[in-house]
């Protein structure tokens, strides 16, 4: 389980991005690298960390369920999730 800080900070620098993205798009277009560099660092999408929506666990992201690879073994197992069944031969 990742500390409620992190998870914080994370939701944080998402809200931050959206609210600059026209910004930068513009500015970016312009090629106003000066102005470019006076926004908040955190306002780069590059920031941005991919977290399982469960845990907040940052390593082993399944990008199709939003979840890490613990989880998504966890509920594929007990069927929680269509379509998803354990592979055995």
């Amino acid at each position: 389980m990742a500390k409620e800080s992190m998870k914080a900070r994370e939701v944080k620098r998402a809200k931050m991005v959206a609210k600059y993205a026209a910004k930068r798009a513009k500015l970016k277009a312009e090629g106003d690298y000066e102005a470019l560099q006076a926004l908040p660092k955190n306002a780069s999408p590059v920031r941005l960390h991919n977290r399982c929506s469960i845990t907040g666990r940052p390593k082993g992201f399944i990008r199709q369920f939003g979840i890490s690879r613990i989880q998504f073994r966890e509920m594929a197992s007990k069927g929680l999730i269509p379509g998803v069944k354990k592979a055995s031969w």
